[in-house]
């Protein structure tokens, strides 16, 4: 699928299946624009048992697939197999407009993705006072429904100061929330 995005470039959209289920990826051959997680199945009710730790494409259409987005996929495929070591590989450039620039937003996603790793958490007040805004907290809330890139960008690292995971997907991923926090922290044991 093409369209054209505020800056004019072509963007493509390829599908991968996960152990999250079925995932979108859309992006151009400056970089990845968005990720989205489509729920289909909880991973711990998916039968394909061998899939658990593996991402494969579901759409290999006619158009390749620019480097961004073949980088992406490349990382998430040791996200889902290995998650501890996805901290010495580079990430894909990233092409969205929320990840640019000064806005809270931009400052919040960016000290997220820059200081909390793999198996680490952080609540949502503290990453207010690390973006500089300790008074912030409810707007942190509004930059991670806002995060175009989950997994990469990973606001599912995010929780509240008193322990519970809190939402994901605007409640309809707790699951998921859950699933990716177990995942980082037991596949770390290895």
């Amino acid at each position: 699928m093409k369209r054209r995005s505020p800056s004019w470039c072509t963007q493509r959209t390829i599908s991968l299946k996960s152990p999250l289920g079925q995932i979108q990826i859309s992006g151009c051959k400056i970089g990845v624009h968005t990720i989205q997680l489509l729920m289909d199945v909880a991973p711990a009710e998916r039968s394909d048992n061998a899939s658990l730790s593996s991402v494969f494409i579901v759409n290999d259409g006619q158009e390749e697939m620019s480097p961004e987005l073949r980088h992406c996929v490349e990382w998430l495929r040791a996200y889902f197999s290995k998650p501890w070591t996805v901290g010495r590989l580079p990430l894909p450039a990233f092409h969205h407009p929320a990840l640019h620039g000064d806005a809270f937003t931009s400052r919040v996603l960016q000290t997220l993705l820059r200081e909390v790793k793999v198996g680490e958490t952080v609540s949502y007040k503290v990453l207010a006072e690390k973006a500089g805004n300790p008074k912030a907290v409810r707007a942190v809330g509004g930059a991670m429904r806002r995060n175009p890139l989950p997994l990469l960008i990973p606001c599912h690292r995010v929780i509240h100061g008193s322990g519970q995971t809190g939402a994901y997907m605007g409640g309809r991923g707790d699951h998921l929330k859950q699933w990716l926090l177990n995942h980082e922290k037991a596949k770390g044991e290895d």
